[in-house]
């Protein structure tokens, strides 16, 4: 049987912001984040594109929400959550049951656990948006803790599993540099309203079966 953790709503803040200022030029030539280790030279003019992919631009937190604003490096990362976020569940393995507790709650709420296996660490979240009054929409998405090149050599499944019934997501996880309301914006994730969740919650708490793999290079 898969790992199984009770995850509730995240609803916590966070302390100890560090904030990192990317590199200045001079004449309108710009080193883009240079005290972290990128290289490039860049007119001015093309900074503010290359700052939202560059792989040397601090890390955020990456739990959703806005009450955190922590910034660091990766290696950084999973000590802060581990930290400040001490909430958030961890279970071993590549297949374990994400199990969201009170998914009738009102308003917009997210559900987070992490997942260890093959040497990395993943966030899992789920995300409850109120898109219109009335209209509720649930989006359940993975991220890698790591870079978009590492995040290349994963892939992960979401599995509902009801009476008779199976939804089921594939896809490559997200960078955490990517964050979870790109994947989101973009719908690349798994999307469900509320009449779905309902057909595969058991007394207002659902599992989803969270599976990793490696994907041959």
């Amino acid at each position: 049987m898969s790992p199984e953790a009770n995850v509730l709503p995240n609803l916590q803040g966070c302390s100890d912001p560090q904030h990192t200022e990317p590199g200045h030029g001079e004449g309108g030539v710009y080193r883009a984040f240079s005290v972290q280790g990128c290289s490039l030279t860049l007119h001015h003019t093309e900074k503010p594109e290359h700052e939202d992919i560059c792989e040397f631009r601090p890390y955020a937190c990456p739990c959703p929400g806005a009450s955190c604003k922590w910034q660091g490096s990766l290696e950084a990362v999973m000590p802060h959550l581990m930290h400040a976020h001490k909430s958030i569940t961890t279970l071993q393995g590549e297949d374990i049951v994400f199990l969201a507790t009170d998914i009738n709650l009102p308003g917009a709420v997210d559900w987070v656990m992490m997942q260890s296996c093959f040497g990395h660490h993943f966030m899992l979240v789920l995300e409850k948006q109120e898109k219109y009054e009335g209209h509720q929409q649930f989006f359940a998405i993975v991220l890698l803790i790591g870079t978009r090149k590492q995040a290349e050599n994963f892939a992960y499944r979401l599995e509902l599993n009801g009476n008779r019934r199976r939804l089921t997501w594939e896809a490559t996880p997200r960078s955490i540099h990517d964050g979870v309301s790109a994947a989101i914006m973009n719908s690349d994730c798994l999307v469900f309203d509320t009449a779905i969740a309902h057909l595969f919650a058991d007394n207002g708490n659902l599992g989803i079966n969270v599976t990793i793999s490696t994907c041959c290079p």
